[in-house]
């Protein structure tokens, strides 16, 4: 049983907000999220990591009781290791959309994430800017959209990601393919109705817990629909994107500072 006054589920983005600039996670943080889920409360990672990273996912958050991954396309029960959501574009899709992009900012890197399986390689232009250890598969454009695929990645060697964002949310329509960014400097491209809010829906519904029982971390504008979803609280991280901490509830302490943690010891001591 929850403890009156408190969330029934919480739910934390990874990257730049539960997960420190050096790619770690602090032992009061894992000890924190121990202690929330002790008190009943039920413990999401909510990430735009697809599941090849599936592995790595559950050791920076090893007390979540569901993944959604993908920006929201798949997920996973953790206790039960099966997928309540499993959500792909179709590649001829994915393929009008980078043309009605290059049409508008020019030349795209691209790379595409089609494969499931721990660490699977990204298929299409390697890209030094890209933060993370990575195997990509060289494969052209048509050879990347000749099956359907979990998301892809699109930098612009002419826009800043941020209106790289804004020209696709202008002429990519929603109901062919999401558009967000996570801070990775490209422009990711999801499923259709596909973010992190309707993956936490479904978490949700599965565990009967309504979305004002829900209280959300986040630090970019990939995590906009899951504030706009809850309804219990909204809490930007001290380094979050400004788009993000305009719609926040509160500010915490950076990543860096273990501000989520810092947040839910302080709720679980109320």
């Amino acid at each position: 049983m929850v403890k009156p006054g408190l969330p029934k589920l919480i739910a934390t983005d990874l990257d730049g907000t539960l997960v420190r600039n050096d790619d770690t996670v602090s032992a009061y943080t894992h000890e924190v999220l121990d202690r929330v889920r002790a008190a009943g409360i039920r413990v999401v990672g909510a990430t735009g990591r697809g599941p090849r990273l599936t592995t790595l996912t559950r050791n920076d958050i090893r007390d979540a009781d569901f993944l959604v991954m993908a920006q929201g396309g798949w997920v996973l029960d953790q206790a039960e290791s099966t997928y309540l959501l499993q959500s792909r574009l179709p590649g001829t899709t994915l393929e009008r959309v980078l043309t009605d992009l290059e049409a508008e900012v020019g030349e795209l890197s691209v790379m595409v994430e089609a494969l499931e399986h721990d660490d699977a390689p990204l298929w299409g232009d390697y890209d030094p800017t890209w933060r993370y250890p990575v195997t990509v598969e060289r494969r052209n454009r048509a050879e990347c959209c000749t099956t359907d695929v979990i998301k892809a990645f699109a930098r612009s060697f002419a826009y800043d990601v941020d209106d790289l964002l804004a020209v696709a949310r202008r002429i990519v329509p929603p109901e062919v393919a999401s558009v967000t960014q996570a801070g990775l400097n490209y422009v990711e491209i999801c499923p259709a109705n596909v973010d992190k809010g309707t993956g936490l829906a479904v978490v949700a519904e599965a565990v009967g817990v309504d979305p004002a029982d829900v209280l959300v971390f986040g630090d970019m504008p990939n995590d906009l629909p899951m504030f706009a979803w809850a309804g219990w609280g909204r809490v930007a991280v001290g380094n979050a994107h400004a788009e993000l901490r305009a719609v926040a509830d509160d500010v915490t302490l950076t990543n860096d500072e273990d501000g989520v943690a810092v947040y839910l010891d302080r709720l679980l001591s109320r």
